[in-house]
């Protein structure tokens, strides 16, 4: 395929300071050229996995047969299977980015893939795993994704210390997200101390945006009043806000600056569950609403070809928000709703649909595995 420039609201967002990470990947995207042609016509510089991504991609085959077939003929497990394919995705995707890397001085060009969601609530496995996630891969542009759990802050800490870079996810909270950002800083403390250099070690906060929506509406719905629905489809967006006024709170200003000559990097926000779930918004709202400098929006293919279709892009749609942000929470504080409780419950629910996805994962590969040894003896 040919490359384009990239020009209308992509190029609009990334020049108002907001990275496209795309957030899917699969063998095709990567052998056909699409991945590179992103980059080039849609200002893709960076990319997001999770399992279902791979399971998806992998149940559809998309390029995966031979290189199952390889390893189920080696005797291969499905998890073992599934680390050899995720790996090498990860890694390929990874030499295509690696000059946004080298431009961008690691910012961008990150690509992330997750500690099994199994772990999520085990500190120590979750280090040990990522460790060798990192050493598997072999690019400087990997980002190990661990989700913001209590069992998961230590974690982060423990990771980041070894040098090696965090795409902290599954951040619902604003609380949360000041643990995220100490256990952050608490890692680059440590790493300093075992002599490395902090100037190549790279972090994002994933905070989750529609999953917010879809809980706090459910609940606006069950109180049924005028006010209640009034507040739909807006908890989601103020969330983000308040999480973007605490991270200038730490990283902009005096503060930021000296942290930045002693070589400390910003850890950025990144908006993920950016696609739009509920049909009366607008398909492209999170994004739009969520512009500002210093952040990435991870989205799904389809969200971002919306955005590069019709998106309406500003500079910063979240200072100015602010404000409200906080009147909006209060308004639902006054209706009853317990977002400390919305938000327990979506930390709880984000794990399990995870580790459900890996079980659909474990299952796909498996299925796949067996049926190329299948092959192997119906053709001998």
């Amino acid at each position: 395929m040919a490359q384009e420039a990239a020009s209308g609201p992509t190029q609009q967002l990334t020049d108002a300071g907001t990275s496209i990470w795309l957030d899917d990947l699969s063998r095709q995207r990567i052998s056909s050229g699409e991945l590179a042609d992103l980059m080039g016509n849609r200002n893709v510089v960076g990319i997001t996995t999770n399992p279902t991504i791979f399971s998806k991609a992998i149940e559809e085959g998309r390029g995966y047969e031979q290189t199952i077939a390889d390893l189920a003929a080696q005797g291969m497990d499905a998890e073992s299977a599934i680390i050899e394919l995720t790996t090498a995705d990860v890694r390929d995707a990874a030499r295509i980015l690696a000059p946004v890397y080298e431009a961008s001085d690691g910012q961008d060009g990150r690509v992330s893939i997750e500690v099994s969601p199994e772990l999520a609530h085990d500190t120590e496995a979750s280090i040990a795993q990522a460790l060798d996630l990192h050493a598997r891969v072999g690019e400087p542009g990997v980002m190990i994704k661990i989700p913001a759990t209590l069992e998961g802050l230590p974690a982060i800490t423990a990771v980041i210390a070894q040098g090696i870079s965090v795409n902290v996810t599954l951040i619902f909270s604003v609380d949360r997200y000041l643990d995220v950002i100490d256990a952050y800083l608490e890692g680059l403390e440590r790493a300093s101390a075992a002599g490395h250099d902090l100037r190549t070690i790279r972090s994002v906060a994933s905070f989750f945006v529609s999953r917010v929506d879809t809980e706090v509406d459910k609940r606006l719905d069950e109180i049924g009043t005028p006010q209640a629905l009034a507040l739909k489809g807006k908890a989601g967006i103020a969330n983000a806000r308040l999480a973007y006024k605490e991270f200038n709170a730490v990283f902009g200003g005096e503060r930021g600056e000296s942290m930045r000559t002693a070589g400390i990097r910003t850890q950025r926000p990144l908006w993920a569950s950016t696609g739009v779930k509920d049909p009366a918004l607008r398909d492209t709202l999170y994004v739009e609403e969520l512009t500002a400098p210093h952040t990435v929006d991870t989205m799904p293919f389809a969200t971002l070809e919306a955005v590069a279709d019709h998106g309406h892009i500003g500079t910063d749609n979240i200072t100015p928000g602010f404000e409200d942000a906080q009147i909006y929470f209060d308004s639902l504080a006054e209706l009853g709703v317990d977002f400390a409780d919305v938000t327990e419950l979506l930390e709880e629910q984000g794990v399990q649909k995870f580790v459900d996805s890996w079980h659909d994962l474990l299952a796909t590969v498996g299925d796949a595995l067996t049926k190329a040894r299948e092959g192997v003896r119906e053709d001998s």
